[in-house]
């Protein structure tokens, strides 16, 4: 079998390995288990569902929300010889006709469909009575409210398993928590379905976090990280419309090939501005969140978040579209106090359900205690997704290697000055950004008990099996360590210390305290 599996990966799929967690879940699949994957921008998410059409000859039903998804997919399928088809709007029924009679022929075939097919009837009389080797879900985490990307018509997908229960069915994403998996199975309905986690670490990667004291610093700070990148393509995030046209404006001053996308744009405006990205006319992308679902550029050396996001889950999943290639990229977050004033905004501003608000006020605190962590990025965020790999320190992000040719650093001089007048007025320059731990200045015996509640943090983490940031954020333990709390109940006066971590950690924090 395993012989088998590598020929047909070579023969059909000119690939001459599985990537990392690819082989386990399209053997899962093989044998008719449900699989809740996860595997990261670019870890090769497409195979495990184009993978069991060829193997198991027979029909794989694949639901994708975007048409230009579908018809990329199709095309390079196609071009290797894998009967595909998609069906959309727009289509003539001669070409739907085909589809289908290809399909009645019997054989391998992956058929791409939208959310909103899946409930029209005809299509569920269709599928009661063809061989099936596959029901494939990606972008699944729009199945979840608890997710940062929920899609209504994603949650109606629970009618596969109605109408087939005997199929097996894969649920994908590139970025899910523990808590949006659980979701997902649930609201989809998979039998114990086999969770596989893989490939969150990407060493080609710099991760960096910039606290930034207003928009001149992130302005200055934006130049010369696309400075420091001048081959492949940039993307620079925007929490809004009006900031990301207010950023293409800056930057159109000072660079050629740059454009802007965000979701106010006419649908052929958007399709022109991504069809220019992708051919290379524009380098440099200036977007909000609407862009990069379904993206594949090899060569974007920088992605840049002008703001912060609301999740871990949206951070990582757009700082993934970096570096596909394999070859070293930079991902920069541009963190000023009134970024968080922004999400709290959209979170307020939502009709959500109060289960959910509460779920992204969590969220959003999850990420600015990242933000502002002191631990190793990659490998904080490997074990936030509970991936199959963990490293204690990485090597290429601004914690463990600050000092790194590869961070993006103002120059000491005015060179990058006499760039930025371009995009800014005149004004004192931005304060040198000190690094978490010494951001409130510590006297040795406060250093020293900080020193110890770290420690004692990342031995909870490990013992735990969650993220440092998770347990306290670096600034809890700043505050422990300048107050020193005596008595067990003045740790409620700390910043960060609610009733429930005070149960779970009080005692622990008061033994480490009195010990150092």
């Amino acid at each position: 079998m395993q012989m088998e599996l590598d020929s047909v990966l070579k023969n059909n799929f000119s690939l001459a390995a599985f990537r990392p967690g690819q082989k386990e879940i399209i053997w899962s699949i093989i044998n008719k288990k449900d699989v809740l994957a996860v595997l990261p921008t670019g870890g090769g998410k497409s195979l495990c569902f184009q993978f069991p059409a060829v193997f198991k000859k027979e029909l794989v039903i694949v639901v994708s929300p975007l048409i230009a998804l579908m018809k990329d997919q199709v095309r390079s399928l196609q071009s290797n010889g894998i009967p595909a088809g998609a069906i959309y709007s727009g289509q003539t029924e001669d070409e739907k006709r085909t589809i289908f009679a290809d399909i009645q022929k019997g054989g391998p075939y992956i058929l791409y469909l939208s959310p909103e097919r899946v409930q029209k009837e005809g299509f569920q009389q269709w599928i009661r009575s063809k061989n099936i080797a596959l029901f494939a879900i990606d972008e699944a985490h729009c199945v979840s409210q608890w997710g940062h990307d929920f899609r209504e018509e994603y949650g109606q997908l629970n009618i596969l398993k109605r109408l087939r229960p005997d199929v097996p069915t894969l649920a994908l994403t590139a970025s899910a928590t523990p808590t949006v998996l659980h979701d997902i199975a649930r609201q989809i309905n998979l039998k114990n379905p086999e969770k596989r986690v893989h490939g969150f670490y990407r060493p080609n990667l710099y991760f960096q976090v910039e606290m930034c004291d207003g928009e001149e610093h992130k302005d200055r700070l934006l130049v010369q990280g696309i400075q420091q990148h001048p081959e492949g393509r940039v993307i620079v995030y925007c929490g809004t419309r009006k900031k990301t046209e207010e950023v293409h404006q800056n930057l159109s001053s000072v660079f050629s090939g740059v454009g802007f996308y965000h979701a106010g744009l006419t649908p052929n405006k958007r399709t022109d501005v991504q069809e220019k990205y992708m051919t290379g006319n524009l380098r440099i992308l200036v977007a909000t969140n609407a862009f990069g679902m379904g993206i594949d550029q090899a060569d974007v050396r920088l992605v840049v978040h002008y703001h912060m996001p609301a999740t871990i889950d949206a951070l990582y999943q757009e700082m993934g579209r970096a570096g596909r290639d394999g070859k070293d990229s930079t991902c920069m977050m541009l963190y000023a106090a009134k970024d968080k004033g922004l999400q709290s905004y959209f979170i307020q501003s939502s009709d959500a359900p109060p289960e959910i608000k509460s779920a992204r006020w969590r969220n959003l605190d999850a990420l600015v205690n990242y933000s502002e962590s002191s631990e190793c990025r990659h490998g904080e965020i490997l074990t936030y997704y509970q991936d199959a790999q963990r490293i204690q320190m990485c090597g290429h992000c601004d914690n463990c290697a600050p000092d790194s040719n590869r961070k993006i650093v103002l120059p000491k001089e005015s060179v990058l000055s006499r760039m930025s007048e371009k995009l800014t007025k005149p004004s004192k320059p931005a304060a040198k950004k000190r690094s978490n731990a010494d951001a409130v200045l510590l006297n040795e015996e406060q250093e020293t008990r900080f020193q110890a509640l770290k420690a004692w943090r990342k031995q909870k983490s490990t013992e735990l099996d969650v993220p440092a940031f998770i347990i306290f954020s670096d600034r809890t333990l700043r505050d422990l360590a300048i107050q020193n709390p005596a008595k067990f109940d003045d740790l409620q006066n700390i910043h960060g210390i609610g009733s429930e971590k005070l149960e779970r950690y009080g005692a622990d924090v008061m033994l480490v305290l009195t010990e150092s």
